[in-house]
C-alpha cells in the first residue's frame, strides 16, 4: 500500500498548528505519517505532541531555526515514504486528502504531483472568495471535471501565465521533489521554481477536481507579509526572465512567450502600486512601477 508522508514544517500559531494536525489526525483513509518540524521555542509545544500518544505522528525540534527554506529542506530529508506533501502550519486537510491523492497516484503512477482542489478559508476558518483566489480560478486554472494529467509544455505555459497552484495542497512523488529541493537564495518564488523545474526535467502533474483542502488566508500569513515588499517582484521579475531563456532554449516558445509576458505577476504588482503610494512606500512603488510596466 502506498502511504504518504505528511510533512508540516511549523512557525507560528499554535492553536492554528495543532488544528493541522487534528486534521491530519481525522482522515477517512490510514495510508499517512505526518511528520511536525518545529522551529519554534514555544514551551508548551513538546508536551502536547507527547500527550497526543499517536505512533502516526513524529515530532521533531530544530537545535536552532532555520528559517522557512532551511525547515522546508530539513522535513525534505526526513521523507520516507513515495509520495510527501509539506502542510503549512496553519492549513487543514479535508477528511478525504489523503483518500483524494492516493486515489489519484493509482490512475497515474510515478506522476510527479497532485494537485487537488482547495477551499479558500480566512484566519476565523470561514471560506471567502478574494480577488486573488478567484482570479487563479477563473482565468488561470485549466478547467477539469474529475482528474487530468498534465505535463511538458503545455503546463509550462500555463503555471508562467498565471500560478494558480496552491504549494501546501500539493502532493509529490518524495524521488522527484529531493532531487531538485529548495534553493536557498529563494524567498517569495520558491513553489513556481520547483514546479517548473520537475517540469523541465519531464515531470507530471494530476490535477485533480476534487475539494480535499482548506487554504488559509490570513493577514498573518508570510505570504500577506511579503505582499507590499519590493524585492519580492525583483526575484519575480529574474525568476521569469530566466525562465524565458530556459524555455527558449528547450524549444517550448508558447512557455517562452508566457515567461516573457508574466502578465499575471505584473497585474498582481499592478493592484498593490495604489498602496504603497498611498503608505509613502517609494522605494517599494518603484519596484512595483518596473514589474508592472517594464519591457519584460
Amino acid at each position: 500500500m502506498t502511504t504518504i508522508d505528511i510533512m508540516l514544517p511549523y512557525y507560528g500559531d499554535v492553536g492554528l498548528m495543532q488544528d493541522a494536525v487534528r486534521s491530519v489526525q481525522a482522515q477517512e483513509e490510514q495510508g499517512w505519517r505526518l511528520t511536525v518540524v518545529d522551529d519554534t521555542a514555544e514551551p508548551s509545544v513538546p508536551g502536547w505532541f507527547d500527550a497526543l500518544g499517536d505512533d502516526r505522528v513524529r515530532y521533531f525540534r530544530n537545535e536552532r531555526n532555520l528559517g522557512v527554506t532551511g525547515n522546508f529542506s530539513r522535513c525534505l530529508e526526513l521523507a520516507e515514504y513515495e509520495l510527501m506533501a509539506m502542510l503549512g502550519a496553519d492549513d487543514l486537510l479535508l477528511p478525504n486528502y489523503v483518500g483524494t491523492v492516493l486515489a489519484a497516484y493509482r490512475e497515474h503512477p510515478g506522476c510527479g504531483m497532485v494537485q487537488p482542489s482547495v477551499e479558500v478559508i480566512d484566519e476565523h476558518g470561514d471560506p471567502v472568495k478574494g480577488l486573488a483566489d478567484e482570479v487563479k480560478k477563473r482565468l488561470y486554472r485549466p478547467k477539469v471535471t474529475g482528474r487530468r494529467l498534465m505535463g511538458g509544455e503545455e503546463l509550462a505555459t500555463s503555471l508562467l501565465r498565471g500560478n494558480w497552484l496552491y504549494f501546501p495542497a500539493m502532493a509529490w512523488r518524495t524521488e522527484a521533489i529531493k532531487a531538485v529541493g529548495f534553493r536557498p537564495e529563494l524567498r517569495t518564488t520558491q513553489d513556481l521554481a520547483l514546479e517548473l523545474e520537475l517540469i523541465e526535467r519531464g515531470e507530471q502533474m494530476v490535477l485533480d477536481s476534487t475539494v480535499a483542502f482548506r487554504y488559509r488566508r490570513h493577514l498573518e500569513s508570510v505570504s500577506s507579509k511579503m505582499a507590499l515588499d519590493g524585492d519580492r517582484f525583483t526575484e519575480e521579475r529574474a525568476l521569469f526572465l530566466s525562465m524565458a531563456e530556459r524555455m527558449r532554449a528547450k524549444g517550448w516558445k508558447r512557455a517562452a512567450r508566457a515567461a516573457s509576458g508574466h502578465s499575471a505577476s505584473r497585474l498582481h504588482a499592478l493592484t498593490l502600486l495604489p498602496t504603497a503610494m498611498r503608505g509613502g512606500q517609494r522605494d517599494v512603488a518603484r519596484a512595483l512601477a518596473k514589474h508592472a510596466f517594464g519591457n519584460s
